[in-house]
């Protein structure tokens, strides 16, 4: 997802969305990885499953935009989860993501409107000793279901991408990566009108004027250039427009080190998925990342073209210590995190998706947001770093049902019986 700006697929990422928030990598330590191809990809082939139907619904009440959360969206009891949550590794790996979101959770506002910080006392108390062996029981015994809306979820996917890249321009690296320009403020509406209140707005001052920032066909064209905001270079334009995408990632750089950036702001311009366009014109069929990578390579005039449509561009900053962060605030769990809409699921809250693909069913926790994961039931799994993981990703389009799990005790609260 912070820019998780996190998607069928890393695929709807340029169909439709983008993950920034940050993205964990794997460990500093341990072999350099090697360079994704830049030809031949394939996304992971699915393996089909059968989902959990959700449950049906009254039709919920008009909804005012300004105002839409969990509760206006319409909650539903869920079912028995005993039973429901498959054990195993993705059970393991969300106890240890839900550990690592508890402090958050029990300080922050829920915007949802389902839970309040104290709700969650009890099962981070017991979190922070369960032994992981037995993470589904966990998940069972602390938390119950609900649905909210209509409960039909709708998956893609993100992932932390590994691009060729260099901390100087040299032959080979011609694509500056650029830091936030000092010149970019964010304003506050709501402190000129009550009217407003929620509201922000992103430009630059001209003159005595306050204007949209340069959008990406002007910042590519060389707006940016001689202001000494360059902080590495990129070898492939293309690469680098999917790392933009994602929010965050790692350089490998020509002496085989690594150098780690993460979202550091974004121009304030709309973001249009790409693929959207490309599918509308009829220049690609699937969809998925790697299908809108090839047409780009393979007919470069006209793909940068189409990636200027976009007219977002994100801004980076070197990243050290423990990881780049999600928008809980910590460090985001590869298979294990989702991101998620705070308006429709508690951020740290567990999520329970029963998919028509097998790989990503079973228990998430959401850590994280993504500029067009909006809305009740729709969520973009993160997969971590390296081929497998972009392989996965850049495929994934999952369809089925989704739970949202809350301390024991908050439906009741919130008049569900």
């Amino acid at each position: 997802m912070n820019l998780r700006q996190s998607g069928g697929a890393l695929a709807a990422a340029l169909l439709l969305s983008a993950c920034a928030g940050g993205v964990i990598p794997p460990g500093a330590s341990g072999p350099t990885p090697t360079r994704p191809p830049r030809g031949g990809e394939t996304a992971t082939r699915p393996i089909p499953a059968t989902p959990r139907p959700a449950m049906p619904v009254t039709p919920p009440p008009t909804i005012v935009a300004d105002t839409a959360n969990a509760v206006s969206a319409g909650i539903v009891r869920g079912p028995d989860i005993t039973g429901l949550i498959p054990s195993g590794e993705r059970a393991r790996k969300a106890l240890q993501a839900f550990r690592l979101s508890c402090p958050a959770l029990m300080r922050r506002g829920d915007q949802s409107g389902l839970t309040r910080g104290s709700d969650w006392n009890s099962a981070c108390a017991a979190a922070s000793s369960w032994s992981e062996a037995s993470a589904g029981e966990f998940f069972s015994r602390y938390f119950e279901a609900v649905q909210v809306g209509e409960g039909k979820a709708f998956v893609t996917g993100y992932y932390e991408p590994e691009i060729a890249g260099s901390r100087t321009r040299q032959p080979g690296y011609q694509v500056p990566i650029y830091r936030r320009p000092s010149g970019l403020i964010d304003v506050n509406l709501g402190l000129f009108s009550d009217s407003l209140k929620g509201k922000t707005i992103r430009g630059k001052v001209d003159g005595s004027n306050f204007v949209p920032f340069d959008e990406r066909s002007q910042i590519v064209g060389g707006s940016l250039t001689g202001k000494g905001l360059e902080l590495a270079w990129a070898a492939d334009p293309v690469e680098f427009f999917f790392l933009q995408v994602q929010g965050s990632g790692r350089l490998l750089l020509p002496d085989g080190g690594v150098m780690r950036i993460g979202y550091d702001g974004q121009n304030g311009r709309d973001y249009t998925g790409i693929g959207k366009l490309m599918k509308d014109r009829g220049l690609i069929q699937a969809g998925s990342m790697q299908d809108i990578m090839a047409w780009l390579r393979a007919n470069p005039a006209e793909g940068a073209a189409i990636m200027n449509e976009n007219k977002s561009f994100v801004f980076f900053r070197e990243l050290t210590g423990a990881g780049p962060l999600g928008a809980l605030g910590v460090p985001v769990t590869p298979e294990a995190t989702v991101a998620a809409d705070p308006k429709y699921v508690p951020l740290g809250a567990p999520v329970l998706l029963s998919l028509d693909r097998a790989e990503p069913n079973g228990i998430w926790i959401a850590q994280d947001t993504g500029g067009a994961i909006k809305g009740a039931n729709r969520f973009d799994s993160f997969w971590g770093a390296g081929s497998d993981a972009r392989a996965m990703a850049g495929g994934m389009s999952a369809r089925g049902s989704a739970l949202i799990l809350l301390p024991i005790g908050s439906a009741a609260r919130l008049g569900q019986n």
